[in-house]
């Protein structure tokens, strides 16, 4: 913002409400005698205060500064559109520059048309001049696509080839049209206007909106089962990526997903249409994926564009040499943001460090990250590997399953069984875990979720991080060298941990710290399981989290980054953002 205004007072003439090219144009005049002022130039400006109220806030103290920038400028390049519908090179002195000039004129017609779709510009006044426009700037577009009357790079526009194209000017062409393709888009197809409003302090990073699809199909007179839906960003104009899907996974879909970044106590403003109205769609980015893996012993692996988990079936309990029993929940982790669990499985390489993901995560039969047990104040008692499965939707920014864990001893002659829901989202660490407990006794169950803890050595810190109250646990494990930390997590509904403890609360120090030797393939074994004790409802809903991280990943490269990621995820949790439609 400071350096903004410092070249803005430096460069901007208030009395033209325009600005000049650089300090060498001060005193220099046009033929007809005017002051000097480029169309590119202060089409760059113009079009880039655009981009600035796009991402400054509406409730930030500087904004009204650049709504006062951008009306007058606007003002000013009204009066000096050409009959012709653009702006000519020199904006004071048209007729020394009569050549056609699109890239100026390109930014001019994208910025005017953004101000007359947010309200900012008066829409009789200046929507005339954005059609204007439009139609002149297609008419530089030749039969091969090729968008021509650019005027080259340099410091002034001297005479140039009609032909000539640069990338800057296709560009703003492209901006411009989508600004009048949103007017297009909103005054001949019915729309669903969303506000989405942040009530916290702090930032929000792909945040999840979730709608009632019947409630939208119904406003646009659609079929939620065959209807086609498109999310339009209010500011920009884009796109966005979207989801519907059937929460019970029935043929009918009812609930419809879109992701926002939303400032501290922002609200933005979404547009819901019929996307088969529109001319197109782009393809949505997959950031979510989950499926059953039969060809390898029934697992269930299911990822975001941040980290992956799996889960074990029944097979793996009679797999020979590799068998295992364990409810536990497996970590991959990965370093970039791609998805990377059909990978891994293909080539089976899961455990050696390619550099962008593997499997350095051992379970064995602790609660891993996130799974659970039930707890009789000294004992923890575990179900076997899931025995069926069901994938509720997997798509671009959500996928959901169930796992059903059958019936299981308790302890005190007590028998229980699980159904768990697992969603994740794009850009999350973390999974939403919803499970429904049904028992051979109606009385409370007492719940341990865990994380799997490791030997730190003799000279070793653990890096365990807990909140009684928000009901959150962070573990940071000691290192693998060279495959570095993975940081996990879990997060309880608020106020219903009863306490923070272990599945052997007396193991001695000589094995919590004893050395255990580098591990070749994967991670080391654990030597217990941390847990967080709260009460479950039989045949209610008993929701909680759990995630993970990798240090080399970039995200968080300490424990204290993790568990301010957690802290900030129970926060999330406390003050969900707030959605009405209109």
């Amino acid at each position: 913002m400071k350096n903004w205004w410092r070249t803005s007072d430096y460069l901007y003439d208030k009395t033209e409400h325009l600005y000049y090219r650089d300090s060498r144009y001060f005193d220099k005049h046009e033929p007809n005698g005017k002051k000097v002022f480029w169309s590119r130039g202060n089409g760059w400006v113009l079009a880039g205060t655009v981009r600035m109220l796009q991402s400054i806030p509406d409730n930030y103290h500087g904004r009204q500064n650049f709504e006062k920038l951008f009306k007058q400028m606007a003002d000013k390049i009204l009066t000096l559109q050409q009959p012709g519908g653009l702006w000519h090179a020199s904006l004071l002195d048209p007729k020394d520059y009569p050549e056609k000039e699109t890239s100026g004129s390109g930014f001019i017609t994208y910025a005017l048309a953004w101000g007359v779709n947010q309200g900012i510009l008066n829409k009789k006044q200046f929507e005339p001049a954005v059609l204007k426009a439009w139609s002149a700037l297609t008419n530089c577009v030749n039969a091969d696509g090729k968008f021509t009357h650019v005027q080259p790079i340099g410091g002034d526009p001297q005479k140039f080839d009609p032909n000539s194209t640069e990338v800057y000017g296709t560009g703003a062409f492209l901006l411009a049209g989508s600004e009048v393709y949103r007017m297009s888009v909103l005054y001949n197809t019915k729309a669903v206007k969303v506000k989405v409003s942040n009530p916290a302090g702090f930032y929000r990073s792909c945040e999840t909106v979730e709608l009632n699809l019947s409630k939208v199909a119904a406003r646009l007179h659609l079929n939620p089962a065959s209807g086609e839906f498109a999310v339009m960003d209010g500011l920009s104009s884009r796109i966005l990526d979207s989801q519907t899907y059937s929460s019970e996974g029935k043929s009918q879909p009812d609930k419809l997903l879109f992701q926002v970044d939303l400032a501290p106590r922002d609200t933005r403003t979404y547009f819901i249409l019929d996307a088969s109205k529109l001319p197109a769609v782009p393809n949505p980015i997959i950031k979510t994926y989950a499926r059953y893996v039969p060809e390898r012993y029934d697992d269930f692996a299911w990822e975001s564009d941040r980290i992956a988990f799996r889960a074990y079936g029944p097979k793996l309990m009679t797999a020979g040499a590799e068998a295992l029993t364990s409810s536990g929940m497996d970590v991959w982790i990965k370093s970039n943001r791609q998805l990377i669990v059909n990978k891994l499985y293909k080539t089976g390489d899961y455990h050696n460090d390619n550099g962008t993901a593997m499997d350095d995560y051992k379970v064995g039969t602790s609660r891993g990250d996130g799974g659970l047990g039930i707890w009789d104040g000294k004992n923890l008692y575990v179900s076997k590997n899931y025995s069926k499965w069901k994938l509720i939707t997997t798509g671009p920014i959500r996928s959901v399953f169930e796992l059903t864990y059958s019936s299981w001893n308790a302890g005190n002659g007590r028998t229980v069984s699980e159904v768990r829901r697992i969603s994740i989202d794009a850009g999350s660490w973390m999974n939403k875990c919803e499970n429904i407990f049904t028992s051979d006794r109606n009385t409370l169950l007492t719940i341990g979720v865990g994380l799997a803890e490791r030997s730190c050595g003799p000279n070793g810190h653990e890096d365990i991080g807990t909140n009684k109250k928000e009901g959150w646990m962070t573990y940071w494990q000691p290192e693998d060298k060279p495959k570095g930390r993975i940081g996990v997590a879990i997060l309880l509904q608020k106020g219903s941990v009863e306490e923070f403890t272990s599945d052997n609360p007396k193991l001695p120090d000589s094995i919590i710290h004893a050395v255990v030797p580098q591990p070749i393939v994967e991670g080391a074994p654990a030597i217990r399981s941390l847990l967080a004790i709260a009460k479950a409802k039989v045949g209610k809903s008993f929701t909680y989290y759990f995630g993970a991280c990798w240090n080399r990943s970039g995200d968080f490269t300490t424990a204290e980054l993790w568990e301010n990621y957690v802290k900030q995820f129970a926060a999330r949790r406390d003050e969900p953002i707030k959605v009405s439609m209109n």
